[in-house]
């Protein structure tokens, strides 16, 4: 099933299926699954496994596996999934969420955890734990990019090539700054390139160095995608850098941490809620820090397609960063 409209009505049936997190009866079962490669994968869960039974729910932990599979085969036994790991454990889980129905609870145990970011998700493990047996289950849209789902944001061009760059080793030995180490080894060689923008009847064509489609809020470990954006606000949020030197991103960086690098006048930017961006040689598609596809890439926000274990709105970082001045 690749037609999002068509997964989004299957995952309200199979939400309406799943088991209530919360119902009368025994004790709340949650699949737990961790990523033993992410940077912080070798945590003690002794502590986690603690906090979610003092907290009513019991961990189901199987054997190491295909996360999508686990997923897939536990969902008649479980309430809930909970996934420890980074942005790209989520996004490989994303797809049988949809299709199972079932919430998701996040221990951040990667490198930059955006998403646990962009929904005021706290970045300590047994902290994110306690919050997983207190929270609502709330309501979350998902980017869709030629059948492939994404939490946070896809992009073509420099992030791109800096997602090719950084490897599992670099992120595991230096953390938020291997990104930052990639980002310049990368900058040597980027080159601008054209990409035709299709949406909300206009076509454009432009010359970038990367455009960015956003249904979340943060990006690579700590990029803002804009700074009003929220994961369960219906919308994309688009970007393309149109510079025309490469230092230029140095002197937008503190706009692209706030997000605020769309009132710059060679930054494009806008809202919408599909896109089509095609190149003239296929490029790669950034999706969540992996590359999934490739251009011509077809991009649509599915509202509401997934539920995750998060704070209230009101309890977001940064929720009057749009006030912020570029």
């Amino acid at each position: 099933m690749t037609d999002p409209q068509a997964q989004a009505a299957h995952a309200q049936a199979a939400q309406a299926r799943a088991p209530q997190a919360g119902a009368a009866g025994p004790p709340r079962r949650a699949l737990l699954i961790c990523n033993a490669k992410a940077r912080n994968g070798g945590v003690d869960l002794n502590e986690i496994r603690a906090v979610l039974r003092a907290g009513g729910i019991e961990p189901v932990e199987p054997p190491p596996g295909d996360c999508k599979a686990l997923i897939t085969a536990h969902a008649g036994s479980v309430d809930r999934v909970i996934l420890g790991g980074g942005d790209g454990t989520m996004n490989a889980a994303a797809e049988a969420l949809v299709e199972t129905g079932l919430p998701l609870g996040i221990l951040p145990l990667g490198t930059a955890n955006d998403l646990a970011r962009s929904l005021g998700i706290p970045l300590d493990p047994v902290a994110a734990a306690r919050l997983i047996t207190t929270a609502q289950a709330r309501p979350a849209d998902l980017g869709w990019v030629n059948g492939h789902y994404y939490f946070n944001v896809a992009s073509i061009g420099f992030s791109a090539e800096l997602a090719g760059e950084l490897t599992a080793e670099s992120k595991k030995a230096w953390g938020v700054l291997g990104y930052a180490v990639a980002a310049v080894r990368v900058l040597r060689r980027v080159r601008p390139f054209t990409v035709t923008i299709e949406h909300d009847g206009q076509t454009e064509r432009v010359t970038t160095i990367q455009a960015s489609v956003g249904n979340g809020r943060h990006y690579g470990g700590g990029m803002t995608v804009e700074a009003g954006a929220a994961v369960d606000d219906g919308k994309l949020d688009f970007y393309s850098l149109e510079v025309a030197h490469w230092w230029r991103l140095l002197a937008l960086l503190p706009a692209l941490r706030r997000g605020t690098q769309g009132r710059a006048q060679d930054v494009r930017a806008f809202k919408t809620t599909e896109i089509r961006l095609t190149t003239r040689k296929p490029r790669p598609v950034n999706t969540d820090g992996e590359l999934t596809t490739y251009t011509p890439a077809h991009f649509k926000v599915v509202p509401k397609v997934i539920r995750i274990f998060a704070p209230g709105p009101e309890a977001r970082p940064g929720a009057r960063d749009s006030l912020l001045p570029l």
